[in-house]
């Protein structure tokens, strides 16, 4: 017995035993048993629905929910077509953010392309904006009277009209969510390009290879597993996608499995509404077991060896400064110009009609206005900003936090069955649908469980739900700066008599900072920008800026929204630049690992 205890205790005396003891049990708690509890909700009856399911009460059991969506007369509408919008975009996102990211990605990386600089700061900029924002520019240029009510930019410069089918629905969604996720093919193409051994290019050139046959033969092959990675990246953020598909949808009725959830959550059956959350999760799921499966059957290929070798660059010859000019004009025309818009809209009074004599300041500085104030002069949206902010660096401390603090550990007790238990639940949380997310908090804490009171109507929820949310990330720049740190480094401190504490601030810390900073910036940016996760959360009091927007846009309050999206585009912006002056870390660090 005696033997026993003090191997528990030699045991729990190491600081990475104890966090991931901790982590353990905190993650069973925020991951694990909200799972069981949205499984649960989709087999009760919820008190908006007792009306609908004729005999029943709040509590019951039932198979309603199920039926509903998958053997329903309605199961078409309310299932199986959403589902099928949600593959059509997200495989459509996938194309676009491939071909236009490793388009890119070659250019700057393998051609003698000008401005390069230039175009590759810019092209990050689509990440860092929400995933919204083209959306709504997207709408800004090309909305036409059909439905919109009124034309967008376009229309009044031209005269043409826009079609249904290019202002709204699938094109559009596909198009601007491939965008956004553009600069996750950039990244990992861009690095495989840049680390690839030319010499199997020369090798090739000197056989008198064709460029193109080069390209299909050795290059993409070479690229093939960023692309698979970009690929899986790309197509389960699509299906996960709320706003974008709000936004360009609604207006056709044009409805995803988010845009159908919600329809559910906001109306009078919840319970078909966490059985679609349910099945948005196991078909996360599922494109992780593909993608792990691939990745563990595909035989690699080496393409880093120890001789020295320049990377071979493809000369553009005559067309350079043709091709420089269309790849920095197509970079602006998805950054400058949809900002751009954003002002635009929010200063024209009557929307399309874009004369000078129709523009004003009222939506920015107005007190007079019927709706509301302006939003500089407008209480709501400085509650909103205050909020915002104090969330996302909530956030972005406990997600930052935690996820260096588990990544030490995991790394030092790496192989471990406690191990690879954490590593897997902090990876949870990127499986769950944001939307989704938010419906599990919402059923889990609604009402009191235990000694937790019901946190629904407070800020601390919005906290705990992006802690938990952006703990992935944040625990996988821990693991991968952890990972190259030699032990020997802690190991000579611990000798010298340096605490816990000591070595990681003066030592683990300072030698990882640009990946560990990432960590905490990742998070807080995604705070900043973040709709989907408390879009069904927020109340009143914790209203946030992004859910304001959604407002707005909903109602029709279309210059409101623009002004309140460009202020957060560029709070975004100068944050992301201003912390990567400070500390050297950035976005794209965090993306690349």
């Amino acid at each position: 017995m005696k033997k026993a205890l003090n191997r528990l205790t030699n045991y729990y005396s190491k600081p990475y035993n104890v966090v991931l003891l901790a982590m353990i049990l905190c993650l069973t708690y925020l991951v694990v048993f909200p799972l069981l509890s949205i499984f649960q909700d989709t087999v009760i009856v919820h008190n908006a629905e007792v009306m609908r399911i004729t005999g029943s009460k709040a509590g019951d059991l039932t198979a309603y929910h199920w039926l509903k969506i998958l053997l329903g007369k309605e199961s078409m509408n309310n299932f199986y077509t959403p589902l099928m919008h949600s593959l059509i975009t997200s495989l459509g996102s996938c194309f676009v953010a491939i071909l236009v990211g490793g388009l890119y990605a070659w250019l700057v990386v393998r051609t003698d392309l000008r401005y390069k600089k230039t175009v590759a700061q810019l092209f990050m900029l689509p990440y860092i904006m929400p995933s919204w924002t083209l959306a709504l520019a997207w709408s800004n240029f090309f909305k036409n009277s059909l439905v919109g009510g009124t034309t967008g930019i376009f229309t009044s410069i031209t005269g043409i009209a826009t079609a249904n089918w290019f202002a709204y629905g699938p094109f559009p969604i596909m198009l601007v969510s491939g965008l956004h996720y553009a600069p996750f093919a950039y990244i990992l193409i861009g690095g495989v390009l840049r680390n690839m051994d030319s010499n199997l290019e020369e090798a090739a050139t000197v056989l008198k290879t064709s460029k193109w046959r080069m390209m299909l033969k050795i290059t993409i092959p070479l690229a093939l597993p960023s692309i698979l990675s970009t690929f899986i990246l790309v197509f389960s953020s699509g299906m996960n996608a709320f706003a974008t598909a709000q936004f360009l949808g609604l207006p056709v009725k044009y409805y995803t499995l988010t845009t159908q959830m919600y329809r559910y959550l906001n109306g009078t059956n919840p319970g078909a509404g966490y059985a679609l959350a349910l099945m948005m999760i196991i078909i996360s799921m599922l494109v992780l077991g593909i993608n792990q499966k691939m990745i563990g059957t595909r035989k690699s290929y080496t393409t880093v060896s120890g001789k020295c070798s320049n990377i071979s660059l493809t000369k553009l010859r005559g067309s350079r400064n043709t091709i420089s000019i269309i790849a920095v004009a197509f970079i602006f025309c998805i950054t400058i110009v949809p900002l751009t818009s954003f002002a635009i809209e929010s200063l024209i009074t009557i929307q399309g009609n874009y004369e000078l004599s129709n523009f004003s300041l009222k939506y920015w500085i107005g007190t007079d206005n019927a709706i509301t104030n302006g939003i500089l002069v407008n209480s709501t949206v400085w509650r909103a900003l205050k909020n915002t902010i104090i969330i996302a660096v909530c956030c972005a401390l406990g997600a930052g936090t935690l996820g260096c603090l588990s990544g030490y550990a995991i790394v030092k007790r790496w192989g471990s069955k406690v191990s690879n238990i954490v590593n897997g639940l902090t990876f949870i949380p990127y499986l769950i649908p944001s939307l989704a997310f938010g419906t599990i908090y919402l059923s889990m804490f609604s009402q009191q469980r235990g000694f937790i009171p019901a946190l629904y109507g407070s800020p601390i929820l919005l906290f705990i739900i992006g802690t938990v949310k952006y703990l992935p990330m944040a625990s996988r720049s821990g693991v991968n700066s952890m990972f190259q740190i030699s032990a020997t480094l802690e190991e000579s401190a611990q000798i010298l008599g340096a605490g816990w504490v000591k070595r990681m601030t003066r030592i683990l810390i300072p030698i990882q900072k640009q990946s560990i900073v990432s960590g905490y910036l990742i998070p807080f940016m995604s705070g900043m920008r973040e709709l989907e996760l408390f879009v069904l959360l927020y109340t009143p009091g914790t209203i946030v800026l992004t859910a304001l927007l959604f407002q707005y846009n909903s109602k029709g309050y279309d210059q409101y929204a623009n002004a309140i999206t460009l202020m957060i585009v560029l709070i975004v912006i100068v944050a992301d630049k201003l912390i990567s002056k400070l500390t050297g870390a950035s976005i794209e660090t965090g993306i690349g690992g």
